[in-house]
């Protein structure tokens, strides 16, 4: 996508082949790696103009794993790591936005501490709803940055309770720690049945994507989203998806709120009263429109996007061939020979 001209956060990808050492290595990051990794990081650190680990301006990234198919919900992902006890002051201080800051730190150590430290989410949803109960209110957007304060508290107190150690301080243990965490991933149970069902070879291994956060989560000028170029229930050209306003990634697959939807048109027929990303955000759902014709165009096939908006600026993280039901395969095979967009023969060969 970065090679497309289109807005992608600064990044950079560690191979499948470092996965492949990393469990020659008795499951450890070799110091070659690590070095390439610091490097690395400094680039973004240019880009971004922000630095890891910074008490002024820091800079956060996302930890994603990127396996050669499409394998959903099956690895592991971590945002906002780079967060401490210092650096969250730091963000509150740099966006002027200390609910949001207070917000994404507890997140990433509910992410962390579930990817990386082992323990169960929700341990975590637990004491979120219990809080919730005391306060009478509903929603996670219903509370203040007084209120994360006391919950990063109580989540610290679960990490020592739970596995007899601190939560992690150190930026670069963090970072370790997960791309660690993303290559056991590979190997975990619920992956090892996926690639079974799928018959994907397990000695592809994952690779690592590490990018610049930005975020969903700031106000009611961001958002993040889910969209289908075409509909993969039943392959009709249109735009698909949910998304949601002042929220981050996982808020949308894991359903602790109901994502909004991104056309007028599927707002109409789904009979939902809140607003289609359409109408409440035109000129950003316009820029998204265009992204995706020129994303299907160059793929030659539907395309599953993940996308953010920050500040009204749109950011697209990932993109792949989106997974359909069989209707949908041999109708948007069909449509893509009348477009042009692929051969016969290569319309026969897509369908299973």
């Amino acid at each position: 996508m970065g090679k497309l001209g289109l807005p992608v956060p600064p990044g950079f990808t560690i191979s499948t082949e470092a996965c492949h050492l990393f469990y020659k290595n008795k499951k450890k990051l070799n110091l070659n790696l690590i070095k390439q990794i610091n490097k690395e990081i400094k680039i973004i650190e240019r880009d971004s103009k922000k630095k890891f680990g910074d008490l002024k301006n820091p800079l956060l990234v996302s930890v994603r794993s990127g396996a050669r198919v499409s394998m959903p919900g099956m690895m592991d992902t971590i945002l906002n790591l780079g967060l401490n006890d210092q650096t969250v002051e730091a963000l509150a201080k740099k966006t002027l936005n200390t609910r949001f800051a207070k917000d994404s730190y507890r997140r990433f150590i509910q992410m962390y501490s579930n990817v990386v430290l082992g323990i169960e989410s929700y341990n975590f949803e637990e004491l979120i709803e219990n809080y919730k109960l005391t306060k009478g209110v509903l929603l996670d957007t219903e509370l203040d940055e007084f209120d994360w304060d006391n919950l990063i508290t109580d989540f610290k107190n679960l990490v020592r309770k739970k596995t007899k150690k601190e939560f992690p301080q150190n930026v670069k243990d963090q970072l370790i720690g997960a791309i660690s965490a993303v290559f056991l991933s590979w190997e975990s149970n619920r992956a090892k049945i996926y690639r079974k069902l799928n018959q994907i070879p397990s000695e592809w291994g994952t690779a690592v994507n590490i990018q610049s956060m930005v975020f969903g989560n700031m106000g009611d000028d961001c958002a993040t989203g889910v969209v289908f170029t075409r509909n993969p229930s039943n392959g009709e050209k249109d735009i698909y998806g949910e998304y949601l306003i002042n929220a981050q990634g996982e808020d949308v697959v894991a359903g602790t709120r109901t994502p909004q939807n991104i056309t007028k048109k599927a707002r109409i027929n789904s009979k939902q009263k809140q607003l289609s990303m359409e109408e409440a955000m035109p000129l950003v759902f316009k820029k998204l429109k265009q992204i995706l014709f020129k994303l299907e165009k160059h793929y030659k096939d539907m395309q599953d996007v993940e996308f953010t908006v920050e500040n009204k600026n749109l950011w697209m993280l990932q993109t792949r061939s989106g997974k359909r039901t069989a209707k949908s395969a041999v109708k948007i095979a069909v449509d893509m020979v009348k477009e042009k967009l692929i051969s016969k023969k290569e319309a026969i060969m897509r369908i299973n």
